[in-house]
Order: structure tokens, then C-alpha cells, then sequence
């Protein structure tokens, strides 16, 4: 659901690299909604946020750290990497042309807090130490998110499966904005938050959000897909 307090533009007539080439600028925060097996996993779990159990766009955040020397926006996140050869799980930061792929990406939004350059410079200047102390990913930290929908009072507390020096990627962006002294999701611990809930925020900002519906017959497929390991887990916990 929108935040009454931001302005919201959809769009559904650009391309993710229009799209993105238009709206995003340093200090921006990124969300996408992604086609793999643990996007929908985590797009699936995301109901519990919504009132009416509806499924949410959004798996994965990002912070857009502005244009480098080589022409190109790059953002700060904390994600799964995997190249033939190279694998990187954490703190890294990529070109924002990884989000152009419209098959892998269905969903955008850029979420503009029009903050001043000098607290932008100090974001990036955190999301970089964070790079540099090779800040690890952890699945295990998203379970616990889970563990925390069902149980809302546990989620003003430490996650429960928290470790050092690692993020999944909301609580990252959580992270970093704390760390500037802007609290994307007050009431709700660092290590707890979901991407849902950073395009929530009652922070003030301008939201401007890519959105393709997805037809029933494919939503149902995918559905189907993310339910059956989930019942395969559960059958194997019960024997």
C-alpha cells in the first residue's frame, strides 16, 4: 500500500533502463521485484505485511550511490552474486545496468528523499566501509525476518538469528540510512526488515515505481513453484 504523505508515480510504458535513467540519482533507494525461486519465496512471505495478503512486488533493495567516472550510476547492496568461476555473497557494489534485464526484473521503484549532497556523501561513505569490511549476506538473517511475521512482538527485538557484519539486502539499506540518522522503519528492528516495509516508509520522499502486472495463469504458476519446496521442507521436518 502507498504512504498517503509521498507522492507516488507509476508507470508501465518504459524500459527498466528508461526507466531508471530518468528517475534515479545519488541518495535514491532502489527496489525490484525479481523471477528467481527465492525472489518469489521472499515475495510470497511479504504477505503477512500486507492487510490484505496480497503478494509484494518488491524482492530486493539497493542504495544508488550517483554516477562514477565511467559514465555509469552505481549502487551499494548487500546480494547474491554468482558468475561462472566467481562468486560474491554480501557487501558489493555493482552498475545499476544489472537491473536492465526486464525478464529478470518485472518491478522498479526509485525512492527519492531529496536529501542534501552532504548526506549523501556520508550514506556512501558508510556503504563503502561496509564494502571494504567485506560485509557477508545472510539467508539465515531472512529466516528469522520470516520467524518475525508470524510472531509481531519479537520484531522490535534483535533478530534471532543475527550475526556479525551481515545483512540481507533491506536490512542493509535499513542499516546504512541509520548509520545518516534516518530511520526508514520505526518500530521495527534493523536486522527485520523487508523490502515491503522500506517502500512503505513513512519517511518523506517521492516514489516513482515501474510497475507490469503479471497475468493470473503466470502468477499461478509461479505460486505453484514457490509452494511446492516449501511443502517438501515441511514434510521433512514433520518426519
Amino acid at each position: 500500500m502507498a504512504t498517503p504523505s509521498s507522492p507516488e508515480t507509476v508507470i508501465s510504458d518504459l524500459s527498466n533502463r528508461e526507466f531508471l535513467e530518468r528517475y534515479a540519482r545519488a541518495g535514491c533507494i532502489g527496489l525490484v521485484g525479481g523471477a528467481t525461486a527465492i525472489d518469489m519465496a521472499i515475495r510470497r512471505a511479504e504477505r503477512l505485511v500486507d492487510e490484505d495478503k496480497q503478494w509484494s512486488l518488491w524482492s530486493h533493495a539497493f542504495f544508488i550511490q550517483g554516477v562514477r567516472a565511467d559514465g555509469h550510476h552505481w549502487v551499494i547492496e548487500s546480494d547474491l552474486d554468482f558468475h561462472r568461476k566467481h562468486i560474491r555473497l554480501g557487501a558489493q557494489e555493482n552498475r545499476l545496468a544489472k537491473y536492465h534485464d526486464e525478464k529478470m526484473y518485472r518491478n522498479l521503484a526509485v525512492l527519492d528523499f531529496g536529501l542534501p549532497e552532504a548526506q549523501v556523501a556520508a550514506l556512501v561513505r558508510a556503504g563503502l566501509d561496509m564494502v571494504a569490511e567485506h560485509g557477508k549476506y545472510s539467508m539465515r538473517e531472512i529466516f528469522g525476518a520470516f520467524i518475525g511475521l508470524k510472531r509481531q512482538q519479537i520484531r522490535v527485538q534483535e533478530n534471532p538469528l543475527a550475526r556479525e557484519q551481515s545483512h540481507f539486502c533491506s536490512a542493509f539499506v535499513r542499516h546504512l540510512f541509520l548509520q545518516a540518522g534516518v530511520d526508514l522503519v520505526p518500530g521495527v528492528a534493523d536486522k527485520h526488515t523487508l523490502p515491503e516495509e522500506i517502500i512503505r516508509t513513512p519517511v518523506p520522499h517521492t516514489r516513482h515505481v515501474l510497475r507490469r502486472h503479471e497475468t493470473q495463469g503466470k502468477l499461478a504458476g509461479l505460486r505453484a513453484k514457490v509452494k511446492r519446496p516449501l511443502e517438501k521442507l515441511r514434510e521433512r521436518r514433520g518426519k
